[in-house]
């Protein structure tokens, strides 16, 4: 079980299914990538930005088919209400995808799809409920399953960075209560703030004395390799912090040249990604498919 691998060292890999009615190219290009060595596992992404695209639990399930590894495929409350999503667990459960990872989601109106319109009956928090109640033998209602569920680990996700980290210790507090076994960060470029998200988690399961005291933190890691990425995950996107001294050096890379933009990004992504892993290697890897990357971190 993933659940037990978490214990030691572990390395994911985001995947990203396309909009299109197969995988089979985006698996092809895991291939070629050279990345399948230096991973222990994958993710399946959930139609991300309320874009259209393939089905993250067939996707996952095609992923651990192809390489046997395990995959946790993604599900939103965006798009599903109690039905749906039991439904769905249902039939990720005949397929062995028992690795699930509960988001909310991103709102409907960023979609490509005209007027699409969110479900959204609940938080995360719903999904948990719903996953802890499956590995009870028992739906949502509470009514018995004549076959009980395979066991299913929940995963779920947490801020990186917050002025006041008091605001990600009272989120992270509620899933882990709820049951959630992995916590996957935002992308973290900055050891003193993954020191403290290890003292929340920590402070956290200390109150426990079931299996939740063993919930684990999963860094996650985008590999920054452009000056507009990292100004704009610094800027606009909430709950990631990059360090000032990445930006002024990207900023005088960028001034030579691109490649030696690229160059000063990857190095200094690396030589973090080495740090984390003699910290806390237990690592959530995100490329926005650029598998090919993956590589260059090792």
């Amino acid at each position: 079980m993933l659940k037990e691998k978490l214990k030691g060292k572990y390395i994911t890999l985001e995947t990203t299914p396309p909009k299109l009615p197969t995988v089979d190219l985006m698996i092809e290009k895991i291939e070629k990538s050279g990345a399948l060595k230096y991973i222990d596992g994958f993710s399946t992404t959930d139609c991300p930005l309320s874009k259209l695209k393939y089905n993250s639990i067939i996707a996952a399930y095609k992923l651990q088919e192809k390489f046997k590894k395990p995959v946790i495929a993604t599900m939103t409350m965006r798009d599903r209400n109690k039905i749906a999503l039991q439904s769905d667990l249902l039939g990720a459960n005949d397929l062995n995808v028992i690795n699930i990872l509960a988001l909310t989601g991103d709102p409907a109106n960023m979609s490509d799809q005209p007027k699409a319109k969110a479900v959204v009956e609940g938080s995360s928090i719903l999904l948990l409920e719903i996953i802890r109640a499956f590995n009870n033998g028992m739906d949502y209602s509470g009514k018995e399953f004549k076959i009980k569920p395979k066991p299913i680990t929940p995963f779920v996700v947490s801020n990186s960075y917050a002025k006041n980290f008091v605001s990600i210790e009272r989120k992270m507090y509620k899933k882990i209560q709820n049951y959630a076994v992995g916590i996957i960060t935002q992308p973290v470029y900055d050891l003193n703030i993954v020191d403290k998200l290890l003292e929340i988690k920590n402070k956290i399961v200390s109150e426990f004395q079931d299996e939740r005291k063993e919930s684990e933190i999963v860094l996650g890691f985008f590999p920054i390799t452009k000056l507009k990425t990292a100004q704009f995950l610094h800027s606009h996107v909430p709950g990631i912090y990059v360090p000032e001294k990445w930006i002024e050096k990207l900023i005088k890379a960028h001034k030579i040249s691109e490649e030696e933009e690229y160059k000063v990004g990857m190095e200094l992504s690396r030589n973090l990604f080495q740090k984390l892993l003699k910290k806390h290697p237990k690592i959530h890897i995100m490329t926005a498919n650029r598998f090919e990357t993956v590589k260059e971190l090792f």
